[in-house]
């Protein structure tokens, strides 16, 4: 049998916030065209540091080569910041002058 509670005993209660977490700000991270850098790097890049699969690279660099601009991937600023450094270092040690850039997405999934 369980004892009683004292009726002179108080019980705190703590009353908690609701904290609403929010996502993190998502970052595009942008190649952009030049004549110089090879379709092949650029598919090269977009499968060893952006991990894309053969034809969905192949498709960025189209995308890159025909409009001047592609999507490489969309992430959190430290790892859209990380892939940019890795690529643009990629591309000095290959001779290419790639030009990638982020930019921030807004909440309707677009940028600016």
């Amino acid at each position: 049998m369980s004892p009683r509670p004292d009726p002179n005993e108080s019980v705190l209660t703590e009353t908690r916030t609701e904290q609403k977490l929010e996502r993190p700000r998502l970052w595009r991270v942008l190649l952009h065209n030049d004549d110089y850098t090879t379709q092949d790097f650029v598919v090269f890049v977009l499968e060893t540091i952006f991990h894309k699969p053969h034809g969905e690279a192949f498709a960025i660099m189209m995308s890159v080569h025909r409009s001047g601009l592609g999507v490489a991937g969309v992430y959190t600023h430290d790892v859209a910041e990380t892939k940019l450094k890795a690529t643009r270092q990629l591309a000095e040690d290959h001779e290419f002058p790639l030009l990638v850039t982020m930019e921030p997405e807004r909440a309707d999934g677009h940028s600016k």
